[in-house]
């Protein structure tokens, strides 16, 4: 069998509407990459077409049935056959130069990995205001997320994705840059490459959606401060983990 240089998971819950275009995405940036990249879905208490779709498109297909997105990716991760392993979610795209532009970045030995810039697939006022205020919250911590890449024996060495149902992406940004700056090593982002993220539940629940949920929630996000995460789970839950059932 031929060595396999990058590993690409995906997570995905009943995404047969999003799951081909995203393999189609990576498989572009294989192509520009010229390197043996395989796909990985995690399908996750899937009931649609999501496994059939990507096995069809030549994906490799595992299973998982927690409800966290962080357990999810590490499925994934460690079941990867890769030396650089990327995570991107099931909804979301890659420019065709993110693989090669990651690759390029790794072997350089200056970065332990990184992320990639967010851009939305269509705009508007309040796309531009979460766009920017996104970025600026970026710029500030530089824990940079959407797409994560990283050698998988990195990925290993810190136990793979923090254990948290929201937030976990930056919480893993953290801890892998905590790591390269143990070696002498960056944790960074891609220059010339993004990830094109959906706005589908903009286009379903209203493109202010997140702002409106900030207000209406508010009482919420102080219970969870204090110690009282009963109703934030279940906001998770319906944001998220039973989002498409």
């Amino acid at each position: 069998m031929s060595r396999v240089h990058v590993s690409v998971v995906i997570p995905a819950h009943n995404e047969e509407k999003y799951v081909a275009r995203c393999i189609r995405s990576i498989k572009k940036a294989a192509d520009v990459f010229g390197g043996n990249v395989e796909i990985i879905v995690v399908c996750n208490r899937c009931t649609d077409k999501t496994a059939e779709i990507a096995e069809s498109l030549g994906a490799r297909v595992i299973f998982n049935e927690d409800r966290c997105i962080a357990k999810v990716r590490n499925t994934g991760i460690f079941a990867a056959k890769g030396q650089m392993v990327m995570t991107i979610d099931c909804d979301n795209r890659m420019t065709k130069g993110t693989i090669r532009e990651a690759w390029r970045l790794l072997r350089s030995g200056r970065y332990i990995g990184g992320g990639a810039p967010i851009r939305f697939e269509r705009y508007s006022l309040a796309l531009w205001l979460n766009d920017i205020m996104c970025r600026a919250a970026f710029c500030v911590t530089g824990l940079y997320c959407g797409i994560f890449w990283a050698e998988k024996k990195t990925f290993e060495a810190i136990g793979g994705f923090v254990d948290k149902r929201a937030f976990e992406d930056a919480e893993t940004a953290k801890k892998l840059k905590k790591f390269g700056k143990a070696q002498g090593k960056k944790y960074t982002v891609l220059r010339k490459n993004h990830l094109i993220n959906s706005t589908r539940k903009y286009d379903e629940m209203g493109d202010w959606m997140y702002f409106k949920l900030m207000v209406q929630n508010a009482g919420t996000m102080l219970k969870a401060a204090a110690g009282d995460s009963s109703d934030y789970d279940k906001l998770i839950d319906r944001l998220f983990y039973d989002y498409n059932n």
